[in-house]
Formats: C-alpha cells, sequence, structure tokens
C-alpha cells in the first residue's frame, strides 16, 4: 500500500529530530529509524494500530519504547500519515476534525 506523508507529519518529524538532535544527540537516528520501522509495519498491516476515539478513521500507532505516536488514515489504496506527536500531547489538531 501506498504511503504518503502530510505536511503536519514531515513538520512533526522534522521538529523531533532538531529536538532530538539538540537534547539527546545519541538517540536521534535511532527514534528516526523507529518512526521508519513503524510506518512499514503500517503499510504492511494498516489496520493493526488503535482507531482514535472521536476521530472517524485515524489510528494511532505507538512508537513502543520511544514516547511518540504515528497518526495515519487509511484509504482505498493509500496510507496517509497525518501526525507524529509525542504521547503526551493531545491527538492531533484536537480543535480541528481531520
Amino acid at each position: 500500500m501506498k504511503v504518503v506523508y502530510t505536511d503536519e507529519a514531515l513538520t512533526d518529524i522534522d521538529q523531533i529530530a532538531d529536538w532530538l538532535i539538540a537534547h539527546y544527540p545519541a538517540i536521534a537516528p535511532t527514534v528516526g529509524r523507529r518512526i521508519q520501522a513503524v510506518v512499514a509495519r503500517i503499510a504492511r498491516w494498516p489496520d493493526s494500530a488503535r482507531l482514535v476515539p472521536d476521530r472517524p478513521h485515524v489510528r494511532a500507532a505507538p512508537l513502543g519504547r520511544y514516547p511518540y505516536v504515528v497518526f495515519y488514515r487509511v484509504t482505498a489504496d493509500t496510507i496517509e500519515i497525518l501526525h507524529v506527536h509525542h504521547a503526551a500531547r493531545q491527538s492531533p489538531d484536537d480543535n480541528e476534525k481531520t
């Protein structure tokens, strides 16, 4: 299945990388690889992550040992990565329904 990233998701990933490089440079590459691995798992098993309450068709896949969550939506032939947020944050754009 084809995976596409929204501009917001790409911005999230850049901001996460910048913050990690500034504060925890040793783990920044590992977190980047983990994001890639989770997205690859999503591409293989798109319905494997939990649905987000009150967000129709949006799923949330945690990164496991790292405190980030990949939010995505599955359409007929595409997986759209919507956001990548720290797990302590609310679901993406709580004021705006995606």
